[in-house]
């Protein structure tokens, strides 16, 4: 009979058999990712009195890990992403909420509305599985950019971008996400140079009448990042090339801002039909999506503004709606 090695167990969890000798351990709550919204709904589940189970492939917090400071989440005038994952992830298992790391592979749910996750190395059941696993930003690809991230080079002008007051910035990209933001950083430093592969915007006409008429905006046009330069300790300069003419230039600046698209991390949950063409999650107010029992929640969602403050809410819906969820099933 082969055990779970990964996760401490009390005696209040069900153990149940399947597939000839592998033990696959049951909990009344399963939360896929740890980041801010996951572990919200951990602790709301499990302050429930539920059995909750958090699986992650890495570390708790999420993105949470990569962000320098946050200054824009209540209870704090500023604080380290991987200290607010730290208070967060005590909180969220005071009641006993457990934890694991597991990259899922496979997730089911068989007539009787079960819910079976494989991961690379043990299989779990619940009746309410809450996806967390949020969404990771398109990346250029170009040297210094892995090098730099978190130290000039950023995905979220929301989140970084008070850090460049009264300094040069670059913004990548023509969607709405890089014009937004970049209208949004506008407010902040002395310019921001939208660079552009192409020789127009893709954005929605009222952003770009919005972005042309601003005096702090500039625009690179038919043209591409092709390195990020710096100190060893920060972002000094980006290196371009104008793809019609060939032409190379180094521009000196502060900060380089990355809006090619964001993926969502959605391929496990594929052959359940609850994602949109774009590999989103698609659910109603109460995060729940068409498949009873199955909630998601955070950045994986379809949703406008993807912040820590906002996968917290999300996640504390989810966590009383999977309670509501599960008293349903006793009647």
């Amino acid at each position: 009979m082969e055990y779970l090695s990964k996760v401490s167990y009390n005696s209040t969890h069900e153990y149940v058999m399947k597939e000839g000798s592998i033990l696959t351990k049951k909990y009344d709550v399963i939360v896929i990712g740890a980041g801010p919204g996951g572990m919200t709904a951990a602790l709301y589940a499990s302050r429930a009195n539920l059995s909750v189970l958090m699986l992650d492939r890495g570390i708790y917090g999420g993105q949470m890990n990569n962000t320098a400071e946050v200054e824009n989440y209540p209870g704090f005038k500023s604080i380290l992403g991987p200290d607010l994952a730290k208070e967060m992830f005590e909180s969220s298992t005071q009641f006993d909420a457990e934890y694991a790391y597991g990259n899922v592979e496979d997730v089911s749910v068989d007539d009787n509305g079960v819910k079976t996750i494989k991961t690379d190395s043990d299989t779990f059941e619940t009746n309410a599985l809450i996806i967390a696993t949020g969404s990771q930003y398109k990346k250029l690809g170009v040297p210094g950019e892995q090098e730099y991230g978190g130290r000039g080079v950023s995905y979220c002008a929301v989140c970084d971008g008070a850090f460049f007051k009264n300094r040069d910035v670059v913004v990548v990209g023509g969607g709405d996400s890089a014009i937004e933001e970049g209208s949004y950083l506008s407010q902040l430093v002395k310019e921001v140079n939208v660079v552009h592969r192409r020789d127009k915007l893709r954005a929605q006409k009222i952003l770009q009448d919005r972005a042309f008429e601003n005096p702090k905006m500039k625009f690179t046009w038919d043209t591409v990042l092709t390195g990020i330069e710096g100190d060893g300790k920060k972002v000094t300069s980006v290196k371009t090339m104008n793809k019609k003419t060939g032409d190379e230039e180094n521009i000196s600046v502060d900060g380089v801002f990355i809006y090619v698209g964001l993926v969502p991390m959605t391929e496990p949950f594929q052959n359940l039909g609850i994602t949109d063409e774009q590999g989103w999650i698609v659910t109603n107010e109460n995060m729940a999506t068409k498949i009873p029992g199955v909630f998601a929640i955070g950045d994986v969602r379809k949703k406008e503004l993807r912040q820590i403050t906002t996968a917290v809410g999300d996640g504390g819906i989810a966590g009383q709606g999977a309670y509501s969820y599960l008293e349903t099933l006793k009647d």
